[in-house]
């Protein structure tokens, strides 16, 4: 989602006249999109404000601006703690970004973290691929777990409508776009504000819905989506993704505890025993599906017990990949100041611990590609070996393989996988028969 709205402001920085440099350091210009789901992430940009003020305090034309969630959640208290910034900007308030530098330009500074309704987005991203893009369906979140920031910091859930979703990929298939990732913070809460009820009383607008109403927008070829929730992940949306032959068979769904008293503490709205069900269902109808996840080690109170439960739970399913991290108190959270926290040596060994059983079971799940064939996207060349591109497989596995970028950039290309690693792939591309070049067997 940041990622996003990175490329939407620098869509309008390009727009109104800007042109990017690589060093920062020859910049009139700084825009720091930030995070705040993690203290390591905040930090980060504290270091970086750090070194920029310093540097405007001997050129006070150069515009120092902090965008995003770190924003939002300091406001104003940011200038006080860095007063050469020139903007402090929330994430709701991206597209405004041409707006609001009028007024800095003016003499003004500026704090932008008002609640606003986000409106339909005109501005055209600088997108980081030529190939993939990632398209936002719905804004903020609604929920209320017990330890995340992000809907204080990204607001209440906000849809898109499906013909402006509609549209923005029928442009990225005419600009050649073969891949496009729907983005929502809880992309299954999609059209919950949008109006709509069917004759047999079932809410339209679902995600389901958006899903058949895109799938067929011409020369995308690859649908993905990110991040769903287990509390709303439907059997219904599992039928679609099985029959909508261009929606890839990957699925990002955050279990985040395998102990029922850590979820309910966390304010998740769900068991372990549901999580596993729906992953046992998406196995029922697509059994070679990718599963990811996000998991949280050293909630507040968790127990060793409690902790040996995720440690099930990941030996159970067998992920392909997950993301994990040591709870992180954010400010403004109800589990930030709970009396029961963990020392920072107990979450660093079940983190590690949980790190190595996850790298084990990803290697056990990544041997069913051995001399598999696999559709591959080629997105760019491999930076660590320059004779290979890369790219990624259906299930989002990372492959390597040799070619020339120049050729294959953006193709979509047949490889049988030679050997395989817990979180990619390396293979070889095979040939059509009748191009007049060697097959590879």
């Amino acid at each position: 989602m940041n990622k996003a709205d990175s490329e939407r402001m620098a869509g309008i920085l390009d727009d109104i006249g800007f042109e990017s440099v690589e060093d920062p350091y020859q910049a009139d210009l700084i825009l720091y999109n930030t995070c705040t789901i993690r203290d390591n992430a905040e930090q980060k940009v504290y270091s970086y404000l750090g070194r920029q003020a310093k540097r405007k305090q001997e050129n006070p034309n150069l515009t120092l601006i902090v965008a995003g969630c770190v924003a939002q959640q300091e406001g104003e208290a940011l200038l006080r703690r860095v007063p050469e910034l020139d903007l402090v900007m929330g994430p709701q308030h991206a597209n405004r970004l041409g707006d609001l530098l009028e007024q800095v330009l003016e003499g003004n500074q500026v704090v932008a973290t008002e609640p606003v309704h986000i409106m339909e987005d005109i501005t055209k991203p600088r997108r980081d691929s030529k190939i993939t893009a990632w398209v936002n369906v719905i804004y903020g979140c609604n929920e209320r777990c017990s330890y995340c920031v992000v809907p204080g910091v990204r607001g209440v859930e906000q849809s898109r409508t499906p013909q402006a979703i509609r549209e923005e990929m029928e442009q990225l298939g005419q600009q050649g776009y073969q891949e496009v990732t729907l983005l929502g913070q809880n992309i299954d809460a999609y059209g919950r504000d949008l109006p709509g009820i069917t004759p047999e009383g079932r809410r339209e607008n679902t995600f389901t819905d958006l899903l058949y109403f895109v799938h067929d927008v011409a020369r995308i070829e690859r649908l993905r989506f990110a991040t769903s929730h287990p509390r709303y992940f439907t059997e219904r949306l599992i039928r679609a993704c099985a029959e909508l032959p261009k929606v890839c068979k990957h699925f990002h769904i955050p279990f985040q505890s395998g102990d029922n008293d850590v979820l309910k503490a966390m304010r998740r709205g769900y068991t372990h025993q549901r999580y596993r069900r729906i992953i046992d269902k998406i196995r029922d109808y697509m059994p070679d599906a990718s599963i990811s996840a996000d998991a949280i080690v050293g909630f507040p109170g968790e127990t060793e017990e409690q902790f040996e439960h995720t440690l099930e739970l990941v030996d159970d399913i067998a992920f392909d990949q997950l993301n994990t991290a040591a709870y992180s108190p954010r400010p403004g959270t109800e589990a930030a100041v709970w009396e029961d926290q963990l020392s920072e040596e107990v979450k660093s060994d079940r983190l590690q611990r949980l790190n190595h059983l996850v790298a084990i079971k990803a290697q056990e799940r990544s041997q069913r590609y051995l001399g598999r064939m696999e559709t591959v996207l080629v997105e760019d060349q491999n930076p660590k070996d320059k004779t290979q591109v890369m790219g990624r497989t259906d299930g989002n596995r990372l492959t390597f393989f040799p070619g020339d970028i120049h050729q294959l950039k953006g193709q979509l290309v047949q490889v049988k996988i030679t050997e395989t690693r817990a979180f990619s792939l390396t293979g070889e591309q095979m040939i059509p028969a009748g191009t007049g070049h060697t097959i590879s067997v």
